[in-house]
Protein backbone atom coordinates (compact mmCIF):
# COMPACT_ATOMS: atom_id res chain seq x y z
CA UNK A 1 0.00 0.00 0.00
CA UNK A 2 1.38 3.39 -0.99
CA UNK A 3 0.88 6.62 0.85
CA UNK A 4 0.62 9.98 -0.86
CA UNK A 5 3.44 12.43 -0.39
CA UNK A 6 2.47 15.36 1.87
CA UNK A 7 2.19 18.74 0.21
CA UNK A 8 5.25 20.92 0.83
CA UNK A 9 4.55 24.52 1.79
CA UNK A 10 7.18 27.21 2.27
CA UNK A 11 6.26 29.94 4.73
CA UNK A 12 8.26 33.16 4.49
CA UNK A 13 7.72 35.32 7.55
CA UNK A 14 7.06 33.78 10.95
CA UNK A 15 5.50 36.65 12.85
CA UNK A 16 2.07 36.54 14.45
CA UNK A 17 0.26 35.50 11.23
CA UNK A 18 2.97 33.46 9.52
CA UNK A 19 3.91 31.57 12.66
CA UNK A 20 0.31 30.59 13.41
CA UNK A 21 -0.32 29.51 9.82
CA UNK A 22 2.92 27.48 9.73
CA UNK A 23 2.00 25.61 12.92
CA UNK A 24 -1.48 24.84 11.61
CA UNK A 25 -0.07 23.60 8.33
CA UNK A 26 2.16 21.17 10.22
CA UNK A 27 -0.83 20.00 12.26
CA UNK A 28 -2.75 19.46 9.01
CA UNK A 29 -0.03 17.14 7.69
CA UNK A 30 1.88 19.48 5.39
CA UNK A 31 5.68 19.46 5.17
CA UNK A 32 6.58 23.05 6.06
CA UNK A 33 9.82 24.79 5.17
CA UNK A 34 10.05 28.01 7.17
CA UNK A 35 12.20 31.12 6.95
CA UNK A 36 12.34 34.40 8.82
CA UNK A 37 15.59 36.30 9.40
CA UNK A 38 14.45 37.36 12.87
CA UNK A 39 12.21 34.54 14.15
CA UNK A 40 13.04 30.88 14.82
CA UNK A 41 11.17 28.25 12.83
CA UNK A 42 8.27 26.66 14.75
CA UNK A 43 8.49 23.07 15.98
CA UNK A 44 7.68 20.57 13.28
CA UNK A 45 8.90 22.75 10.43
CA UNK A 46 12.18 22.61 8.55
CA UNK A 47 14.22 25.76 9.15
CA UNK A 48 15.64 27.32 5.97
CA UNK A 49 18.66 29.60 5.69
CA UNK A 50 17.09 32.05 3.24
CA UNK A 51 14.14 32.51 0.87
CA UNK A 52 15.66 30.45 -1.94
CA UNK A 53 16.38 27.57 0.43
CA UNK A 54 12.86 27.70 1.85
CA UNK A 55 11.04 27.61 -1.49
CA UNK A 56 13.18 24.92 -3.13
CA UNK A 57 10.96 21.91 -3.76
CA UNK A 58 7.85 23.62 -2.36
CA UNK A 59 4.47 23.02 -3.97
CA UNK A 60 3.24 26.31 -2.54
CA UNK A 61 4.97 29.39 -1.16
CA UNK A 62 3.16 31.61 1.34
CA UNK A 63 4.81 35.02 1.69
CA UNK A 64 3.59 36.38 5.04
CA UNK A 65 6.32 38.85 5.94
CA UNK A 66 5.32 42.47 5.24
CA UNK A 67 4.21 44.62 2.33
CA UNK A 68 7.57 46.39 2.44
CA UNK A 69 9.46 43.10 2.17
CA UNK A 70 7.18 41.34 -0.30
CA UNK A 71 8.95 42.37 -3.50
CA UNK A 72 12.43 41.62 -2.15
CA UNK A 73 11.25 38.25 -0.82
CA UNK A 74 9.84 37.31 -4.21
CA UNK A 75 12.95 38.41 -6.06
CA UNK A 76 15.12 36.43 -3.62
CA UNK A 77 13.16 33.21 -3.94
CA UNK A 78 11.33 33.10 -7.26
CA UNK A 79 14.19 31.55 -9.22
CA UNK A 80 14.12 28.51 -6.93
CA UNK A 81 10.37 27.95 -6.98
CA UNK A 82 10.37 25.73 -10.04
CA UNK A 83 6.87 24.49 -10.78
CA UNK A 84 5.45 25.71 -7.49
CA UNK A 85 2.96 28.44 -6.73
CA UNK A 86 3.67 31.79 -5.06
CA UNK A 87 0.96 33.28 -2.86
CA UNK A 88 1.46 36.72 -1.33
CA UNK A 89 -0.58 37.15 1.87
CA UNK A 90 0.78 40.55 2.79
CA UNK A 91 -1.45 43.60 3.11
CA UNK A 92 -0.09 45.54 0.16
CA UNK A 93 -1.67 47.87 -2.38
CA UNK A 94 -3.33 46.41 -5.48
CA UNK A 95 -0.53 47.98 -7.54
CA UNK A 96 2.10 46.12 -5.54
CA UNK A 97 0.25 42.83 -6.05
CA UNK A 98 0.13 43.46 -9.81
CA UNK A 99 3.88 44.08 -9.79
CA UNK A 100 4.47 40.87 -7.84
CA UNK A 101 2.38 38.94 -10.36
CA UNK A 102 4.44 40.42 -13.19
CA UNK A 103 7.74 39.41 -11.55
CA UNK A 104 6.47 35.89 -10.91
CA UNK A 105 5.08 35.63 -14.43
CA UNK A 106 8.43 36.58 -15.93
CA UNK A 107 9.84 33.47 -14.23
CA UNK A 108 6.93 31.27 -15.26
CA UNK A 109 5.61 31.03 -11.69
CA UNK A 110 1.86 31.15 -11.06
CA UNK A 111 1.01 33.93 -8.60
CA UNK A 112 -1.93 34.45 -6.29
CA UNK A 113 -2.87 37.62 -4.45
CA UNK A 114 -4.26 36.35 -1.13
CA UNK A 115 -5.98 38.68 1.31
CA UNK A 116 -6.38 37.66 4.95
CA UNK A 117 -9.86 38.95 5.77
CA UNK A 118 -9.91 38.70 9.58
CA UNK A 119 -7.45 38.72 12.50
CA UNK A 120 -5.29 35.59 12.50
CA UNK A 121 -4.83 35.05 16.28
CA UNK A 122 -7.22 32.34 17.43
CA UNK A 123 -7.99 31.30 13.85
CA UNK A 124 -4.63 30.55 12.25
CA UNK A 125 -5.03 28.71 8.95
CA UNK A 126 -8.82 28.86 9.36
CA UNK A 127 -8.84 32.66 9.01
CA UNK A 128 -11.08 33.58 6.04
CA UNK A 129 -9.07 34.49 2.95
CA UNK A 130 -9.79 35.77 -0.54
CA UNK A 131 -7.59 35.02 -3.54
CA UNK A 132 -7.27 36.38 -7.06
CA UNK A 133 -4.80 36.15 -9.90
CA UNK A 134 -3.62 33.33 -12.18
CA UNK A 135 -2.69 30.96 -9.34
CA UNK A 136 -5.73 31.61 -7.15
CA UNK A 137 -7.72 28.47 -7.98
CA UNK A 138 -4.80 26.11 -7.36
CA UNK A 139 -3.70 27.93 -4.19
CA UNK A 140 -7.26 27.70 -2.89
CA UNK A 141 -7.39 23.98 -3.72
CA UNK A 142 -4.20 23.24 -1.79
CA UNK A 143 -5.05 25.37 1.24
CA UNK A 144 -8.68 24.21 1.42
CA UNK A 145 -7.51 20.60 1.51
CA UNK A 146 -5.42 21.54 4.55
CA UNK A 147 -8.36 23.14 6.37
CA UNK A 148 -8.30 26.73 5.17
CA UNK A 149 -11.26 28.76 3.94
CA UNK A 150 -10.38 30.55 0.70
CA UNK A 151 -12.81 32.43 -1.53
CA UNK A 152 -11.59 32.65 -5.14
CA UNK A 153 -12.34 35.97 -6.83
CA UNK A 154 -12.64 35.90 -10.60
CA UNK A 155 -10.11 38.55 -11.50
CA UNK A 156 -6.45 39.53 -11.67
CA UNK A 157 -3.90 39.90 -8.91
CA UNK A 158 -4.75 43.03 -6.96
CA UNK A 159 -8.47 42.32 -6.75
CA UNK A 160 -8.23 40.50 -3.42
CA UNK A 161 -6.02 43.26 -2.02
CA UNK A 162 -8.51 45.85 -3.22
CA UNK A 163 -11.40 44.14 -1.43
CA UNK A 164 -9.41 43.92 1.81
CA UNK A 165 -8.29 47.56 1.72
CA UNK A 166 -11.78 48.82 0.94
CA UNK A 167 -12.92 47.03 4.08
CA UNK A 168 -9.96 48.53 5.93
CA UNK A 169 -11.07 52.07 5.06
CA UNK A 170 -14.26 51.37 6.97
CA UNK A 171 -13.10 49.12 9.78
CA UNK A 172 -9.76 50.73 10.60
CA UNK A 173 -11.37 54.15 10.29
CA UNK A 174 -14.10 53.08 12.72
CA UNK A 175 -11.50 51.75 15.14
CA UNK A 176 -9.52 54.99 14.95
CA UNK A 177 -12.65 57.04 15.66
CA UNK A 178 -13.47 54.87 18.69
CA UNK A 179 -9.91 55.21 20.03
CA UNK A 180 -9.99 59.00 19.66
CA UNK A 181 -13.46 59.30 21.16
CA UNK A 182 -12.59 57.18 24.21
CA UNK A 183 -9.38 59.15 24.77
CA UNK A 184 -11.45 62.31 24.81
CA UNK A 185 -14.03 60.69 27.08
CA UNK A 186 -11.25 59.72 29.47
CA UNK A 187 -9.93 63.27 29.51
CA UNK A 188 -13.46 64.56 30.14
CA UNK A 189 -14.06 62.08 32.95
CA UNK A 190 -16.87 60.12 31.26
CA UNK A 191 -15.11 57.31 29.39
CA UNK A 192 -17.38 54.55 30.74
CA UNK A 193 -20.52 56.45 29.75
CA UNK A 194 -19.18 56.97 26.24
CA UNK A 195 -18.04 53.35 25.93
CA UNK A 196 -21.56 52.15 26.85
CA UNK A 197 -23.01 54.56 24.28
CA UNK A 198 -20.72 53.21 21.55
CA UNK A 199 -21.54 49.61 22.45
CA UNK A 200 -25.26 50.41 22.30
CA UNK A 201 -24.98 52.01 18.86
CA UNK A 202 -22.96 49.11 17.43
CA UNK A 203 -25.30 46.52 18.97
CA UNK A 204 -28.38 48.17 17.46
CA UNK A 205 -26.87 48.38 13.96
CA UNK A 206 -28.76 46.47 11.25
CA UNK A 207 -29.11 46.35 7.47
CA UNK A 208 -30.53 49.89 7.38
CA UNK A 209 -27.67 51.46 9.32
CA UNK A 210 -25.36 52.05 6.33
CA UNK A 211 -28.12 53.74 4.31
CA UNK A 212 -29.01 55.91 7.29
CA UNK A 213 -25.39 56.92 7.86
CA UNK A 214 -24.74 57.78 4.21
CA UNK A 215 -28.05 59.60 3.64
CA UNK A 216 -27.82 61.56 6.88
CA UNK A 217 -24.24 62.58 6.25
CA UNK A 218 -25.11 64.10 2.88
CA UNK A 219 -28.41 65.66 3.95
CA UNK A 220 -27.03 67.27 7.11
CA UNK A 221 -23.47 67.99 6.02
CA UNK A 222 -23.64 71.73 6.83
CA UNK A 223 -24.92 71.26 10.38
CA UNK A 224 -22.62 68.33 11.06
CA UNK A 225 -19.59 70.24 9.78
CA UNK A 226 -20.29 72.92 12.39
CA UNK A 227 -20.79 70.21 15.00
CA UNK A 228 -17.44 68.62 14.22
CA UNK A 229 -15.73 72.00 14.27
CA UNK A 230 -16.98 72.36 17.83
CA UNK A 231 -15.89 68.79 18.64
CA UNK A 232 -12.42 69.48 17.26
CA UNK A 233 -12.14 72.59 19.41
CA UNK A 234 -13.29 70.63 22.47
CA UNK A 235 -10.75 67.85 21.94
CA UNK A 236 -7.98 70.39 21.58
CA UNK A 237 -9.04 72.00 24.86
CA UNK A 238 -8.99 68.53 26.48
CA UNK A 239 -5.44 67.99 25.27
CA UNK A 240 -6.42 65.33 22.71
CA UNK A 241 -5.07 65.51 19.17
CA UNK A 242 -8.28 65.65 17.06
CA UNK A 243 -6.91 63.72 14.07
CA UNK A 244 -10.08 61.83 13.17
CA UNK A 245 -12.40 64.65 14.15
CA UNK A 246 -10.48 67.07 11.94
CA UNK A 247 -10.66 64.67 9.00
CA UNK A 248 -14.41 64.26 9.58
CA UNK A 249 -14.87 68.02 9.63
CA UNK A 250 -12.92 68.29 6.38
CA UNK A 251 -15.11 65.69 4.66
CA UNK A 252 -18.35 67.24 5.89
CA UNK A 253 -17.24 70.69 4.80
CA UNK A 254 -16.52 69.38 1.29
CA UNK A 255 -19.89 67.61 1.15
CA UNK A 256 -21.68 70.77 2.30
CA UNK A 257 -20.58 72.64 -0.85
CA UNK A 258 -20.87 69.71 -3.26
CA UNK A 259 -24.06 69.46 -5.32
CA UNK A 260 -26.00 66.22 -4.75
CA UNK A 261 -24.86 63.43 -7.07
CA UNK A 262 -21.37 64.85 -7.48
CA UNK A 263 -18.53 62.47 -6.52
CA UNK A 264 -17.27 63.49 -3.07
CA UNK A 265 -13.67 62.48 -3.61
CA UNK A 266 -11.13 65.32 -3.86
Amino acid sequence: MTTSKPVTVAVLGLGEAGGAIARDLVAAGAAVRAYDPAVSAPDGTTAAVDEADAVTGADLVLSVNSAQASVDALRAGVAAVGAGLWADLNTASPGTKVRLAEIAGERGVAFADVAIMAPVPGRGLRTPMSASGPGAVEVARILTALGASVEVLDGPAGLAAQRKLLRSVFFKGLAAAVVEALAAGRAAGCENWLRDNIVDELTRADASTVDRLVTGTHQHAVRRAHEMAAATEMLTDLGIDPTISTATHTLLTRLSVTPPGTPSTP
